[in-house]
């Protein structure tokens, strides 16, 4: 398979895979197996807004099913996407990098991993707080349900991440290493979904993204909201502000549930209610806001629009 691909983007996440799968099976299996009386009620286990919390680890065919399918897809688009990145990264990197580290270099590594995760925490951050990106990354937070599944439901536009990578080969980082990199954070972050893991080692948890941490950045409670970007070093929101820890069961999913397992509509209903409020919208900096302000922005003489990451809609 990766014989199809460039030789920079034949990054380690497509080896991945069947890792992934056998994980995931793994875990479905798991929380199948389980006594009725081991798990919580949903009926009797409810969030702020009514709605009922699916069994811990618990697993819903066809919200897994369309997880996985997004993941598939996400195959594809995200080669195409990275074949433009690769364009653009290797002009970089042979016309304007003041110097051109080597790829056989463990330093380069180093550099290049911790400067990919960094660029993650940052590129996590602003699709969380800028509408038009948020539309790209909404349907990854749309499950209702926290396991191995939901690590598989991803984006299928990763033209943000692309743009924000920019600095890496303007330092001389390979286009293949910053792939590769790439490939590794998005590896580390599978395991970090689910519900079978409680609270680790203190060290581990001050330093690195774990299930726990992950757990609240996929709440939609209100304590939980647009917390924990990490990516591998829960140390970038600890020094940006950022941090929340886990003091109870997140809520999981979007403050405005989408309602629908189509795979279509949940990558694309943000970018179609974004268009529909521009359109409606008189002046031109209300058109900017709906668009590039947050999740939820409404003009200060208005109503606010959709919930996006979790900022409630006001009332009538």
């Amino acid at each position: 398979m990766l014989d199809l691909l460039p030789e920079p983007m034949r990054e380690p996440t497509l080896l991945a895979i069947p890792f992934f799968l056998t994980l995931l099976v793994i875990e479905w299996v798991a929380a199948w197996k389980l006594d009725d009386h081991d798990r919580p009620d949903p009926d009797e286990v409810r969030a702020d807004d009514g709605r009922a919390h699916p069994p811990v680890g618990g697993y819903e065919t066809r919200d897994a099913r369309a997880s996985i399918s997004m993941g598939l897809v996400s195959i594809a688009t995200s080669a195409g996407w990275k074949a433009l990145g690769l364009l653009a990264y290797t002009a970089i990197f042979a016309y304007l990098a003041p110097w051109q580290l080597p790829a056989s270099a463990w330093y380069t590594w180093v550099i290049g991993f911790i400067g990919v995760d960094l660029l993650y925490y940052w590129n996590h951050r602003i699709s969380h707080r800028v509408r038009l990106v948020w539309a790209t990354h909404q349907a990854h937070h749309s499950s209702e349900y926290f396991n191995f599944a939901t690590a598989l439901r991803q984006k299928w536009n990763i033209s943000a991440a692309l743009v924000m990578w920019l600095p890496l080969p303007f330092l001389g980082i390979p286009p293949a290493v910053v792939f590769a990199c790439y490939g590794l954070n998005l590896i580390y972050q599978f395991w970090i979904h689910t519900e079978h893991i409680g609270k680790m080692w203190r060290p581990v948890e001050f330093v690195f993204n774990t299930p726990s941490h992950h757990r609240v950045h996929h709440g939609s409670d209100a304590d939980y909201l647009d917390k924990n970007y990490a990516g591998v070093f829960i140390l970038w929101d600890r020094m940006f502000g950022s941090f929340a820890a886990e003091t109870h069961r997140p809520t999981y999913g979007l403050t405005k549930p989408v309602g629908t397992y189509n795979i279509w509509t949940l990558q694309t209903h943000e970018y179609v209610a974004i268009a529909r409020d521009v359109r409606a919208a008189d002046r031109l900096r209300d058109k900017l806001g709906y668009a590039f302000g947050p999740p939820g922005w409404a003009p200060a003489d208005g109503r606010s629009v959709r919930a996006g990451t979790g900022l409630v809609e006001s009332g009538e």
